[in-house]
């Protein structure tokens, strides 16, 4: 406009033409003959124009007729619908400008049809300049590009993923070379960033990932639940950008384009043989990019994190995170469940048999949930096949039998009479396993709430007379009251009777 308030005044004051004018001033002379002509129309002043706005001279010297602000306005109205247009399959600006020109006999020919839908679309991209505050979020990334590294022994050139993620404020920067972006190098990755920096930041805004988001979507994403753990032992959130908005972690992407120039390029005639070998290199390289200032300001990001982001970082914790696996189970009959990975049994209170629960396990600890709270705890058992149980989790019942043992049979025993004791003694010895005597040995001692103990001692002590060392014959005895018959009945009772088929020694020589 200010060429124009010249031309103007130079065909007004000095009656140059419109031509001439134009020559002078630098602009064309078409334009020239439009601009004069419509202030001669406008019948304002010369003096008038050094109040004016560029808006209102504008508007006075109506420089697009009134028949082309229609015309363009009316094709204004269609480039909300273009767009979504545009985005199914096999529709182009061709197709679009043709069927416009259909309806519209007057309308603007493809390259002005094209050139005013890319001006619209242009002003309707523009993004909104980001606030970063000190110690909110930190942007995380892996790069499109990879780098690799040659195995010494067979030469094989392995390819590795390289995680990248910027803080916010500072904008000072982390890389890593890492060998996949599965969940364990993932959650590694994200926790060594966090020991570069020294700190953890508000929230933390990775991509779409799986090993960050199990489902993506607009508005409520779903969080990777082993990376959502990590987060809450960090204290610190996960707020994923969205899909397809490169926009929502610009920084991390424009790190990423700065790492293929700055860091990238430099090491691009070098040959490393171990993925820690080309780690070392990144963070050498790393160090000179954070610690180089920023263009056209004296201070670099590593003097702006020192300065004004490192102290709003909260403190890391004091035991690094360790990798946990979740997953559902259900209690078996035995209140035990089965973790399929170790192929071994953990106990469960037994009111929960049954029932569906929630395990999570790290490298030393297997915990178990229902309904949100933790309801067993034990120690990682790797014996195949094998049962972790704690005796509270059984039945009263299981318990009670859990506790048997031989010790405790002949110490019950002992309670009773000696020879009580005496008799348990000798039918734990008689098998060849103790747990097949326990049921004799509770049986013997239940005798003790039927019978007198002075009858049970003189049943016992006859067993031990005879050598008929088991529990019937000590309850047989005592219903009988064997025991207190004199010694001929007592030979009576056992002697055998006389019959034809029973013959004497003296048939045997």
């Amino acid at each position: 406009m200010r060429k124009v308030r010249e031309l103007l005044r130079l065909c007004v004051e000095q009656e140059i033409s419109a031509r001439q004018g134009a020559r002078v001033v630098g602009i064309g002379k078409t334009a020239a003959s439009q601009y004069v002509s419509g202030f001669k129309a406008s019948g304002i002043t010369l003096a008038s124009l050094e109040a004016m706005s560029d808006t209102e001279l504008l508007t006075i010297l109506n420089l697009k007729r009134e028949s082309e602000n229609l015309r363009y306005n009316k094709l204004l109205q269609f480039f909300p619908q273009y767009e979504k247009e545009l985005k199914r399959t096999g529709v182009t600006l061709q197709l679009l400008w043709e069927e416009y020109c259909q309806t519209h006999s007057d309308g603007y020919g493809y390259s002005q049809f094209c050139h005013h839908y890319y001006l619209w679309r242009k002003v309707r991209k523009v993004s909104m300049h980001v606030e970063h505050k000190a110690g909110d979020k930190m942007y995380v990334d892996f790069t499109g590009e990879k780098l690799s590294y040659v195995d010494p022994l067979t030469g094989e050139i392995i390819p590795c993923e390289v995680f990248v993620s910027v803080l916010g404020s500072s904008q000072l920067s982390y890389i890593e070379a890492t060998a996949s972006q599965t969940k364990a190098d993932w959650i590694a990755v994200n926790q060594s960033t966090l020991r570069f920096y020294g700190g953890v930041t508000a929230a933390i805004v990775p991509d779409c990932l799986k090993s960050a988001v199990t489902k993506a979507d607009y508005y409520e994403p779903v969080i990777n639940e082993t990376y959502a753990d990590f987060a809450e032992h960090y204290g610190t959130v996960i707020i994923p950008a969205r899909a397809l908005h490169p926009q929502d972690k610009a920084l991390a992407e424009n790190f990423v384009r700065n790492a293929y120039t700055q860091i990238f390029a430099r090491l691009r005639n070098q040959i490393f043989f171990s993925l820690e070998e080309l780690n070392e290199a990144l963070w050498e390289q790393l160090d000179a990019y954070n610690r180089k200032n920023f263009q056209s300001r004296d201070y670099s990001r590593q003097q702006l994190f020192e300065e004004i982001e490192k102290q709003y970082l909260r403190p890391l914790p004091l035991h690094s995170y360790e990798m946990k696996t979740f997953c559902e189970n259900t209690v078996q009959f035995n209140h035990h469940i089965y973790l399929k990975e170790d192929r071994h049994y953990y106990s469960v209170p037994h009111e929960l048999t049954g029932k569906k629960v929630k395990v999570t396990y790290t490298n030393r600890f297997v915990e178990i949930y229902f309904n949100n709270l933790r309801v067993a705890s034990h120690h990682r058992d790797r014996d195949l096949y094998g049962y972790t149980t704690k005796p509270e989790h059984r039945p009263p019942s299981h318990r009670y039998v859990s506790e048997w043992t031989p010790e405790r049979f002949i110490k019950w025993g002992k309670k009773i009479a000696p020879e009580v004791e005496q008799i348990i003694t000798l039918i734990l010895e008689s098998r060849p396993h103790p747990e097949q005597a326990y049921k004799s040995c509770m049986g013997l001692l239940g005798l003790e709430k039927d019978h007198e103990l002075d009858h049970i001692i003189k049943a016992c002590r006859k067993a031990l007379q005879v050598n008929c060392i088991t529990y019937r014959f000590v309850k047989n005895t005592l219903t009988t009251k064997a025991f207190n018959l004199p010694p001929e009945e007592e030979l009576t009772l056992f002697k055998l009777p006389d019959h034809e088929n029973i013959r004497g020694k003296e048939k045997y020589n």
